[in-house]
C-alpha cells in the first residue's frame, strides 16, 4: 500500500486529507512542521508528499514552504511533491514547478482532481524508479561485458544478455555446465566464453563433437588407446581427456554418447580415473567438463538412452540458449555483422524479422552469404536472402517492427552472437530432401561423416533421414 506524507500545521486539513486518502486505498502519515517532515522522510519510505506552503513564520508568503520543498527535493530527488496553499502566488508556483514540484493546488482542493493527480504521480514515480533500476542493471552488465572476453560474441537481445551474464558468472567456478539449445544457435560460442573467462583460460581447451565420432572409435578418442587395441592402431595414442588434463574439455552433442561410453565418462567425472582402450593401467586426470546438446536428455533418461546419474554429473548448472526466433533483437545486428554492414531495404528488414529461422544463427549466416553474393544493388532485398517479401499489409506492420528494432540496435553497443563459420557452404533450406542426400552421397563417395557435415547434421541424424527416404547406406570405410 502506498504511503503518503502530509505536512500541514492545520489539524483539520490533516484529518480531512488522511480520511480521503485512506478511503481510497492509501496510507497516510501527518506532521505539522517542516522539521517534523524532514525527520519523517529520514525514517519512513513515502510514495508522495502533500505539503502546505505556510507555517508558523507567516501565513501568506510561502517562504517556509519553498524552503521545505527544496530540502525535501535535496533528500529525496525523485519523490513527487504536491504543494497546497490558500495563498497562491503565480510567480512562486511557476518557480517551484520548474524546480520539480509535481503539482500546485489551491485550498480548498477538489477531491477528485487531487486523487487523480496522486494516482498519476505515484504511477509515474514507480515507472521512473523501475526504469532507473533497469538502466542501473544494464550499466552494470555492460561494464562486466566490457571487461570480459566475449570471444567475438556480440548481442542485442535481453535473452542473450541474461545468457551471457550467467555464463560469465559460471566461468569463475569449476563446476560442470550443460549448455542446451537448438542446432545452430551458438552453443559452442558459450563454451568458448566459459573457458576464456575461467581461471583455466591459459590451460588446454579441447573440443570434441561426440556426434561426429564413429561409435566404435568413440572410447578411443575420449580415453586413448594402446597399440593393437583395434585394427589400424599401430601406435599408442592419448585421448581427449589426457590432452585436456589441467584444462577444459567441451563435449558437444553429448546426447549421442552410447551407454558404454556414458559409464566410462561417469567414472572419470567422479574419480578422475580411466584406462586407455586395450590397457589395464589406470590413469588420472583433472578436467573441467562442459557439454552441450540439442536433445531432451530428461526424455532420453525416461527412454533408457541416457544415464540419470551422468546427467546430474554433467548438469550441475544448465545454461539454456534460446532459439533465434525468441531473440528477434539479435537478428538485425547479426545481419549487419555477417554482411559487413550492408544496407537493407525496408522489405528485407521486415522479412528478416518475420522469418522463424528454424536453422537459427547458422541459417541466418548462410542467408547472409547468399544475399552478399546474389545482390544486384547496394541495398539487400528480401529475395537476396531467399525470403519472400511480405504482403503490403503485413509489410507495413513488420516495417514498424523493423524500424523499432533497428533503432534499438543503433542505441546499443552490445555485440552479436557469431557462431563459428561453417567450413563448407550449407543449403539455405535446413532440411535436405531425398535428391540432395543422394547427390551429396555421390559427391562425397559415400563418406557419411562428410555428407552429414555438409548438411550441418550429426551422422545419426543423417542415418535417420536416409532411412526415412529409403536410401540404402553405402558408406565407405572412411565414413564409418
Amino acid at each position: 500500500m502506498d504511503k503518503i506524507l502530509i505536512v500541514d500545521d492545520n489539524l483539520d486539513v490533516c484529518q480531512a486529507l488522511s480520511l480521503m486518502l485512506e478511503l481510497n486505498g492509501y496510507k497516510s502519515h501527518c506532521v505539522q512542521s517542516p522539521q517534523m517532515a524532514l525527520d519523517a522522510i529520514g525514517q519512513h519510505e513515502f510514495s508522495l508528499v502533500i505539503q502546505d506552503m505556510n507555517f508558523t513564520r507567516d501565513t501568506t508568503s510561502g517562504e517556509e514552504g519553498r524552503e521545505l520543498f527544496h530540502a525535501l527535493r535535496e533528500r529525496c530527488q525523485g519523490i513527487p511533491i504536491i504543494l497546497l496553499t490558500a495563498w497562491t502566488e503565480l510567480e512562486m508556483a511557476v518557480e517551484l514547478m520548474k524546480a520539480g514540484a509535481a503539482d500546485y493546488l489551491g485550498k480548498p482542493w477538489d477531491d477528485a482532481k487531487l486523487l487523480t493527480s496522486i494516482g498519476n504521480l505515484i504511477s509515474l514515480h514507480k515507472l521512473s524508479r523501475e526504469n532507473g533500476e533497469l538502466k542501473r542493471q544494464k550499466a552494470e552488465r555492460t561494464a562486466v561485458f566490457d571487461k570480459a572476453e566475449l570471444c567475438g560474441l556480440v548481442f542485442g537481445s535481453p535473452a542473450m544478455e541474461r545468457c551471457v551474464d550467467l555464463a560469465l558468472q559460471l566461468a569463475k567456478s569449476d563446476v560442470s555446465v550443460l549448455i542446451t539449445g537448438p542446432n545452430g544457435a551458438g552453443k559452442d560460442r558459450l563454451a568458448d566464453i566459459l573457458h576464456a573467462n575461467s581461471p583455466l583460460k591459459h590451460k588446454p581447451f579441447i573440443k570434441v563433437n561426440v556426434g561426429a565420432l564413429p561409435i566404435e572409435l568413440m572410447e578411443a578418442e575420449l580415453f586413448g588407446a594402446e597399440a593393437g587395441a583395434f585394427t589400424g592402431a599401430t601406435k599408442a595414442r592419448i585421448g581427449r581427456f589426457e590432452a585436456a588434463d589441467g584444462g577444459t574439455l567441451f563435449l558437444d552433442e553429448i546426447g549421442n554418447l552410447p551407454l558404454s561410453g556414458q559409464i566410462k565418462l561417469l567414472r572419470v567425472l567422479q574419480t578422475g580415473e580411466f584406462e586407455r582402450l586395450g590397457s589395464h593401467q589406470t590413469r588420472k586426470c583433472k578436467v573441467r567438463v562442459l557439454s552441450a546438446t540439442n536433445a531432451d536428455l530428461r526424455q532420453d533418461i525416461i527412454d533408457g538412452r541416457f544415464r540419470e546419474d551422468l546427467f546430474y554429473r554433467l548438469n550441475v548448472v544448465e545454461l539454456a540458449l534460446p532459439p533465434l526466433a525468441e531473440r528477434k533483437d539479435d537478428v538485425l545486428p547479426l545481419v549487419a555483422h555477417f554482411t559487413g554492414g550492408r544496407e537493407l531495404d525496408e522489405e528485407a528488414g521486415a522479412a528478416l524479422l518475420a522469418h522463424h529461422w528454424p536453422g537459427n544463427v547458422r541459417e541466418l549466416e548462410n542467408a547472409c552469404k547468399r544475399a552478399s553474393i546474389l545482390a544486384r544493388t547496394e541495398a539487400l532485398s528480401a529475395a537476396d536472402f531467399g525470403l519472400t517479401a511480405l504482403s503490403s499489409v503485413n509489410s507495413a506492420t513488420s516495417a514498424t517492427s523493423f524500424a523499432a528494432t533497428l533503432a534499438a540496435s543503433a542505441r546499443t553497443s552490445a555485440p552479436v552472437v557469431t557462431p563459428k563459420m561453417a567450413s563448407t557452404a550449407e543449403s539455405i533450406n535446413s532440411e535436405p530432401d531425398r535428391s540432395e542426400i543422394e547427390a551429396a552421397l555421390a559427391e562425397h563417395r559415400g563418406v557419411i561423416a562428410r555428407v552429414a557435415k555438409s548438411f550441418g547434421l550429426s551422422r545419426q541424424a543423417l542415418y535417420r533421414r536416409m532411412e526415412k527416404f529409403g536410401i540404402e547406406g553405402k558408406a565407405s570405410k572412411e565414413g564409418q
